[in-house]
């Protein structure tokens, strides 16, 4: 018996750390610093979005910042471990990131209604190595400085981060994962782009 559990325990290990970067990555930040500092639900104001955006919006630059900080955390704290400290494979890496990005996403706690995953993805990307989501990073703060709006600098981002991810980590479960983040990331996004086509999608200054 004994021996058939030390067989499986690599298995077990690649379970547990896809199931907990998913239940990490439910924990739904916005929700949660605005019921501490008695803000309205980001997700009945506002753009009815629970991220970072939307809190700014409702709540000010702290409270903002205090989501942006939790959303990127569960994303990179799972990446880090799967990457870095345990010695599992490429598609259990990429396992690991995309479940962390899809409890943002989907999350179980909060009736599977989550954000858009920019700050959760931008995480994933800092736990699979600093200059992966160093690069990323750079891309979306140039492209706000000269675009003025968040969603289209996210957007360009998070299109070049397939790149990214296979100029810093060429291998094709890592290169795939990003590129079904970024299409569900764009998915999610679906309102901002309508808003983009037709002028009506707001400018950061303006937040």
């Amino acid at each position: 018996m004994c021996g058939v559990i030390v067989s499986n325990m690599p298995m077990l290990i690649d379970i547990s750390i896809v199931v907990f970067a998913y239940l990490l990555g439910s924990i739904s930040s916005a929700i949660i610093v605005c019921r501490l500092m008695d803000l309205p639900d980001p997700r009945s104001q506002g753009s009815n979005n629970p991220g970072a955006t939307n809190v700014l919006r409702i709540g000010g630059k702290k409270p903002a910042a205090i989501t942006l900080f939790g959303d990127s955390v569960k994303g990179f704290v799972p990446a880090l471990i799967a990457a870095h400290l345990l010695d599992v494979s490429n598609i259990v890496v990429a396992a690991t990131a995309m479940a962390a990005f899809i409890g943002h996403l989907y999350p179980v706690f909060f009736g599977f209604k989550g954000g858009k995953g920019v700050a959760t993805a931008l995480g994933v990307q800092f736990g699979l190595g600093w200059e992966i989501g160093l690069c990323v990073t750079a891309i979306w703060l140039f492209m706000a400085k000269v675009l003025n709006i968040s969603s289209l600098a996210a957007l360009v981002s998070m299109a070049l981060a397939p790149v990214v991810v296979w100029y810093f980590w060429p291998a094709q479960e890592l290169i795939m994962m990003q590129l079904v983040m970024s299409v569900l990331l764009f998915w999610r996004h679906r309102s901002n782009i309508r808003d983009l086509l037709s002028g009506a999608e707001g400018k950061i200054s303006n937040e």
